[in-house]
C-alpha cells in the first residue's frame, strides 16, 4: 500500500516537471526572434530607358538575436521620396551571423518612367529618404516569415 501511495505521490509530481521540460522545448524549436533591421545601402542604375530601369539596389540585413538567421529569401517594396519604385526579392539564401549583418545586392526592374527621375532627378551625391517594407523568410524553424517597415536614407553614387 506503501508503494502504492508513493508512485501516487511521484505521479503528482511528474506531470507538471515534464509540461515544464515540454514548454520550454517549445521555446526552442520557436524562439522568440526579433526582427532584423533592413537597410538600403545605396542604389544604382544597371540598364536605363525611358519606359523601364534595371537598378541594382545594396541592402544590409542586421541581426540583433543571439542565434544566426538562415534566410530563404528577402521580399520587399521600396518607396523613395514618398513614390513607389520597385518591388525586389533576394536571388539566393544567405546567413546572417548572430549580432552581426550581411550585405548582398538585388536587382530590381521599375516599370515606370518616372522611378529614374525620382531616384535621380535632382542630380548625384545626395541623400534620398526611402521606405522600404516585405518580410525576411528564413530557411528553417516554425517562425517562418519575420515582416519589416523599415525608413531611412541612402545617398546616391
Amino acid at each position: 500500500m506503501q508503494a502504492d501511495t508513493a508512485n501516487a505521490h511521484r505521479a503528482r509530481w511528474l506531470v507538471p516537471v515534464l509540461a515544464l521540460g515540454l514548454l520550454g522545448g517549445c521555446t526552442l524549436l520557436r524562439p522568440n526572434l526579433q526582427v532584423p533591421r533592413i537597410a538600403v545601402i545605396g542604389v544604382r542604375v544597371r540598364r536605363a530607358d525611358f519606359w523601364q530601369q534595371q537598378l541594382v539596389v545594396r541592402l544590409r540585413v542586421t541581426n540583433p538575436n543571439a542565434i544566426r538567421l538562415p534566410v530563404a529569401a528577402l521580399s520587399y517594396a521600396l518607396r523613395v521620396n514618398g513614390q513607389r519604385v520597385a518591388d525586389g526579392r533576394s536571388a539566393q539564401s544567405f546567413t546572417v551571423p548572430a549580432h552581426g549583418s550581411a550585405e548582398f545586392d538585388t536587382e530590381v526592374t521599375a516599370n515606370m518612367a518616372g522611378a529614374l527621375l525620382t531616384v535621380f532627378g535632382n542630380g548625384r551625391h545626395r541623400m534620398v529618404r526611402y521606405r522600404l517594407r516585405g518580410h525576411v523568410e528564413l530557411a528553417h524553424g516554425l517562425l517562418r516569415e519575420l515582416p519589416f517597415d523599415e525608413r531611412g536614407q541612402f545617398a546616391l553614387h
